[in-house]
């Protein structure tokens, strides 16, 4: 109360009154009996008068307004063109201004027709209206801010391809488990059957012993596989660097054992020589004598001769 006391204005108290500071509950008062008016302070009973100086708007204009030839101006004001599919021209009452589409049209064809009045008056004043192969136009963005769009669609371009990268890998190593799962899943199975079958065999509930033969069978297939494989892939540069060195060398390991057939074989069986009968019987030892290691003394004979 007191804040709109404090705002309003004194009608009726007089001058005196409003030169005079008023306490609250005295505002109140004066408030409540009506005589404060909601307002400035002062009334204005009469609104101030406007003056329409059109001789003064007339003289600014003039002074505004340059006589300019119409090249330098390019101001064509013409109403829309006639609408080929209406075969009329279509009038601004026509057009509903709520209808987006006939709003669009009329603004089309209200441009259409102030080019078709501007080019050829454009032409007779030998103006050019095309731009020449040549043109070269700043442009509005500077070098700066063009290297920046260049890095920032550079950066996303990657992080797509790093996107499509890890996609690829997901899917891969998707595949290699489902792929290994399934491999372990039948060795696992191949594996079971044949302890079954053995504790078969051992319990004498079967006597057939099949299930080595597929075991040494899948073997070979898969050593004839990785050998297939190994000789479509190729050796390493390493390897092919070592071959052409020392050569490609053979078997070295268990080249001296006996096999089956050679086990068999006696064709080269001397009795005399297996016996100490040839004509190295009369040395002593045999050929153990020949490959007897020289003493201590003479060992180190020898090494006093050698200095």
């Amino acid at each position: 109360m007191a804040a709109v006391a404090r705002r309003g204005s004194l009608s009726d108290l007089g001058s005196d009154s409003e030169d005079s500071s008023l306490s609250d509950s005295e505002l109140q008062e004066a408030f409540a009996r009506g005589e404060l008016k909601p307002g400035l302070n002062v009334v204005l009973e009469e609104r101030p008068k406007r003056r329409n100086d059109a001789d003064g708007l007339k003289q600014c204009l003039a002074e505004f307004g340059k006589q300019l030839a119409w090249v330098e101006r390019l101001d064509v004001t013409l109403g829309p063109v006639v609408d080929p599919v209406a075969q009329g021209a279509s009038s601004t009452d026509a057009v509903d201004p709520e209808n987006d589409f006939q709003r669009e049209m009329s603004f089309y064809r209200q441009a259409q027709a102030a080019v078709l009045e501007a080019l050829p008056r454009l032409r007779k004043l030998q103006v050019p209206t095309r731009r020449p192969d040549d043109y070269f136009a700043e442009m509005a963005k500077s070098d700066q801010q063009m290297q920046k769009i260049r890095q920032k669609l550079k950066s996303k371009q990657e992080a797509m391809e790093r996107s499509e990268k890890a996609k690829q890998l997901r899917a891969m190593r998707k595949y290699g488990k489902k792929v290994q799962t399934e491999i372990l899943q039948r060795r696992q199975k191949e594996k079971k059957n044949m302890l079954n079958a053995v504790k078969k065999y051992q319990k004498g509930l079967s006597d057939k012993l099949d299930f080595l033969d597929d075991e040494q069978t899948s073997s070979q297939g898969n050593k004839k596989g990785s050998a297939s494989q190994r000789t479509k892939k190729g050796p390493n540069a390493k390897r092919r660097y070592k071959n052409q060195k020392f050569g490609f060398g053979g078997k070295k390991k268990g080249s001296k054992w006996n096999t089956k057939e050679s086990f068999n074989d006696v064709s080269s069986f001397q009795s005399k020589v297996a016996h100490n009968k040839g004509p190295g019987k009369a040395r002593k030892g045999g050929k153990k004598a020949l490959n007897k290691r020289p003493g201590k003394r003479a060992r180190q004979k020898m090494k006093n001769r050698a200095r």
